[in-house]
């Protein structure tokens, strides 16, 4: 099988790792998580290679210097995020495909660099409605925040064209039936062989 990866990216608050999760239970035999590297600190009970790699805000600076990442992004002032080559060639090397669990500008790069290797899609809540009462009905964040996370959501919304699939999670079965198949039809003739619904 050529080694391929799958990109999932989404707004905050549309479901993606949801969606992400239950595409790895599916196929946990053949399928890995891509763990990113990121200069920020351990939330909670994040561990170490498991949630991320996580290095400082220098190490980071070197790994870039040294071309040692597929891509990254500075999200705030010395806050990196990127993926690692080493986790790329390790997932490969087991014959595995790659998963991705990444930001839209993140899954934007990741498809230039995989290019057909490579399946992207978008997921969006049905609107911005939708998302703001979503964000809210988790209870994690502070209304400044929400807004500052719909405001950030409207932007990346733009991305979605660039993606090769967008999937609307309006009813999270929906979403689980219409990503498997999308997936299950890549994996298995590894031509994307659908046209993009927006």
């Amino acid at each position: 099988m050529d080694n391929k990866v799958l990109i999932f990216s989404a707004p905050s608050g549309s479901g993606k790792s949801t969606i992400v999760n239950h595409i790895l239970g599916i196929w946990k035999d053949s399928m890995e998580f891509s763990v990113s590297a990121t200069s920020r600190a351990p939330r909670g009970t994040e561990q170490n290679g498991k949630e991320y790699h996580f290095v400082t805000p220098e190490e980071f600076r070197t790994l870039i210097e040294e071309d040692r990442l597929v891509e990254y992004e500075e999200v705030y002032k010395d806050h990196f995020y990127g993926t690692l080559k080493s986790e790329v060639e390790r997932i490969w090397a087991a014959g595995h495909v790659i998963i991705f669990d990444v930001d839209v500008k993140g899954g934007v790069n990741l498809k230039k660099y995989f290019g057909e290797n490579a399946l992207s899609i978008f997921i969006k809540a049905p609107s911005i409605d939708v998302l703001r009462h979503r964000l809210e009905k988790r209870g994690t964040d502070t209304k400044e925040a929400i807004d500052e996370r719909v405001a950030k959501a409207a932007e990346e919304m733009e991305y979605a064209p660039q993606f090769d699939y967008v999937l609307v999670n309006d009813d999270l079965d929906t979403a689980y039936n219409e990503s498997e198949k999308v997936v299950e039809d890549f994996l298995d003739d590894g031509r994307l062989n659908y046209s993009t619904v927006i």
